[in-house]
């Protein structure tokens, strides 16, 4: 895959390679340290052990909101600077007929 463009070496090296394929693994890593708090927090005999269940239980959360939030945040800006893998080509027709005919 050649890289002609800096558009095109932002979304095929970082975009694609790092960014994609990291944000679900640290997403599910978030979820797995919310899940092991509330584990914690349900076994737990109160007290410290407690607390601590709580406290996987608050990160894990601001976890997964950080990593959907970043998540989301690539997908704004790569349609803003048009950083899509596909694309968007609109084909008209110029030899008579309606403007709609080559859509549909």
């Amino acid at each position: 895959m050649q890289n002609d463009t800096f558009a095109d070496l932002i979304n095929n090296v970082f975009i694609g390679n790092i960014i994609r394929p990291l944000v679900p693994l640290l997403i599910s890593l978030a979820l797995v340290i919310f899940i092991y708090g509330i584990v914690l927090l349900m076994f737990s005999e109160g007290g410290e052990k407690k607390e601590e269940g709580k406290q996987y239980m608050f990160w894990g959360i601001i976890g997964i909101f950080v990593m959907v939030s970043v998540w989301g945040l690539v997908a704004i800006l790569q349609r803003t600077f048009n950083l899509e893998n596909t694309p968007q080509v609109i084909q008209m027709n110029v030899s008579g007929g309606s403007v709609f005919d080559s859509i549909f």
